[in-house]
């Protein structure tokens, strides 16, 4: 009986140390929600939306076609979005002469929070919320922020996870450029 008891008992704990290693790897290996954030949407036509602004009236993606096109996803309460916030602004004013147009699309946060962080930042692009969450989820939004890139013909060539500095805005913006 001692031996049976030794081999069952060797099973079982052979079985949880193979069942927790599994589920180590499994976790080790797998990208956060927010790292794959529109990953599928890359090199795939821009899906069109019309934005309603915040400003008033309202922008539609394919009415832009001909340009390159930077849509940022954020939201009042994002720590990354508010750190990357002056700098999406600084180089708006510094490429829209050069027909680049940036958008702003504010999920999950209420009018009041969005208009207040816009006026804190000094906004002057595009802005509006993207009322139902209809253009998140074609766009494949799983965190924010999130910046895709659209040339001219209405393809995402690149999209950034997390807030975007500089060097890398104005990267990406000069490949659309090209």
């Amino acid at each position: 009986m001692d031996y049976r008891r030794v081999l069952v008992l060797s099973l079982v704990i052979l079985a949880v140390v193979g069942f927790v290693v599994l589920l180590w790897g499994g976790l080790a290996r797998k990208e956060p929600l927010t790292g794959a954030s529109g990953a599928a949407r890359v090199n795939r036509p821009a899906a069109d939306f019309t934005l309603p602004l915040f400003s008033g009236g309202n922008l539609t993606l394919s009415s832009l076609r001909g340009k390159p096109v930077v849509i940022n996803f954020w939201a009042s309460w994002c720590p990354p979005c508010r750190e990357e916030a002056p700098i999406l602004e600084e180089v708006w004013r510094r490429y829209k002469d050069k027909d680049v147009t940036f958008i702003g699309a504010d999920i999950q946060d209420t009018e009041a929070d969005a208009r207040a962080y816009i006026k804190e930042f000094g906004i002057t692009y595009p802005n509006g919320p993207d009322i139902g969450g209809r253009i998140t989820i074609d766009y494949g939004v799983g965190g924010i922020p999130v910046t895709f890139f659209v040339n001219r013909e209405g393809l995402i060539i690149s999209r950034w996870v997390g807030a975007i500095n500089e060097r890398i805005l104005v990267s990406r913006i000069e490949d659309l450029l090209r």
